[in-house]
């Protein structure tokens, strides 16, 4: 029987008392941390843009039930990997123990330093835009409300797991009450009576794949449920129930969406909108109504910041375990249940991202953007590390397997180095491949620095 990396590595304080992650968090909030950071204010936008690259409302929720199927097959993936090595580091743990510390370091870095920083603070923004409209604190207002944010959601997480579990909780039902608030607005409307002839505005298979670029995107965060697998309760089949029922929430909610507001909208007055949930509310309940959805998508950048922030966290701890320069961010408080260094550090990163993005908005949008190809290469390596892992360490206990192994696995594997592709390509076509670069040689300058550092 194997032990997890994790299960390893404590720490003990003051009171002498053991410090490290513990189970603490039940299916369900395992399953609304995973959910609010996938549903979030994407699901208002690329409903448009794919109904618009698909042309025809078949081959449109053609393609939304596939990103459900393709992300089911992705979690089957990612449940064995961490059902075998629950741990506080998810990704960063599986890429250590099948590639070694160099690789998983580099991950580690473009998370901490951009991905999920970055994604913070322009949630931040996100939530800002909308406050600055309530009330403006001056020039900089939006940038505020980000930080005001970052404070605030650091400060309920540092409190401890269970405070920021129940808020993640009421976020997450708040933020899912929002998008099925809007779809059944849709379904409220008579739909069209006239059905136009549709074509997608590019052809082919190309253009299907196109869209599941846009698709999969919106699905995106699910593997985020990897970083409480050790403090989710009821062990490996709790971490399995969580992944799996994240998935079929998500798919469902993102198909009742879909659905409603093109009954309530009509198909190519969809394809055409720019903000669908305003232009079906508005149908269905007038103008005061509209005015909610100002409020679900504020709820929904809230609600996907406190979920990012919670698991991102968890990097930075991981990453202290094995770099002795980075063991300031180590500490794990034991009573709280939470990696407060890791959360500070993350915090101080991601004001200083708001600060930048204060100054250069768009700027700092497009460093955030097109460090994608980063992201989804690490991905690819996660789904790779099932196959390794498999060969490395061919005894560990593995309660759960990936059924119809290696079909499934291969299945995940491929869609993401597709994503990769779609990805270096479209930063490519905007000249900005140095984005994604910049952030790796970054990695690399400071993993030679490491390297030669008397041990």
């Amino acid at each position: 029987m194997s032990v997890s990396y994790e299960s390893t590595v404590v720490k003990v304080t003051s009171e002498g008392s053991l410090a490290a992650p513990k189970p603490a968090l039940s299916v369900w909030d395992a399953t609304m941390i995973t959910v609010g950071i996938v549903i979030g204010a994407g699901i208002f936008q690329t409903p448009s843009l794919v109904a618009d690259i698909t042309g025809s409302p078949a081959t449109m929720l053609a393609a939304w039930i596939l990103g459900g199927a393709l992300s089911f097959v992705g979690a089957l993936t990612y449940a064995e990997l961490a059902t075998a090595y629950p741990s506080a580091g998810g990704d960063y743990s599986f890429l250590t123990r099948a590639y070694g510390r160099n690789v998983s370091f580099l991950f580690a870095w473009a998370r901490s330093l951009v991905i999920v920083t970055g994604s913070i603070a322009l949630l931040g923004f996100i939530l800002g835009d909308y406050l600055t409209r309530l009330y403006s604190l001056g020039p900089y207002s939006s940038g505020l409300y980000a930080a005001l944010a970052v404070v605030l959601l650091t400060a309920i997480n540092i409190v401890g797991l269970r405070s920021s579990a129940r808020l993640q909780n009421v976020l997450t039902l708040l933020e899912i009450g929002g998008v099925l608030f809007v779809a059944f607005a849709g379904f409220m409307i008579a739909p069209e009576t006239t059905v136009a002839v549709s074509t997608p505005s590019s052809g082919g298979v190309g253009a299907f794949g196109l869209a599941m670029v846009f698709v999969l995107l919106t699905f995106g965060g699910w593997n985020e449920a990897a970083y409480v697998s050790a403090e989710v309760r009821g062990g490996p089949r709790a971490v399995l129930t969580s992944l799996l029922l994240s998935i079929v929430i998500i798919t469902l909610v993102y198909l009742v969406f879909v659905i409603g507001i093109s009954n309530g909208l009509g198909f190519e007055t969809l394809r055409q909108s720019q903000a669908i949930g305003i232009d079906v509310v508005q149908r269905a309940f007038g103008e005061t109504g509209s005015q909610l959805i100002g409020v679900f998508v504020a709820i929904a950048a809230l609600t996907s910041m406190n979920s990012t922030m919670l698991v991102g966290a968890r990097t930075n701890y991981s990453l202290a375990q094995d770099w002795p320069v980075f063991r300031f961010m180590g500490g794990w408080q034991g009573e709280r249940n939470a990696p407060v260094r890791g959360f500070l550090v993350q915090a101080a990163i991601a004001l200083a991202l708001i600060f930048f993005g204060s100054l250069e908005k768009d700027g700092f949008s497009t460093m955030v953007e097109f460090t994608a190809p980063v992201f989804w290469f690490f991905f690819m390596l996660a789904g790779i590390a099932l196959f390794v892992l498999r060969h490395k360490d061919p005894h560990a206990r593995r309660p759960f397997r990936v059924p119809l192994y290696p079909v499934l696995p291969s299945v995940f594997v491929l869609t993401c180095a597709y994503l990769l592709y779609s990805s270096i390509t479209y930063a490519q076509s905007q000249g900005a491949v140095w984005v994604a670069a910049a952030v790796m040689a970054s990695g690399l300058v400071v993993l030679a620095a490491m390297r030669r550092r008397p041990a």
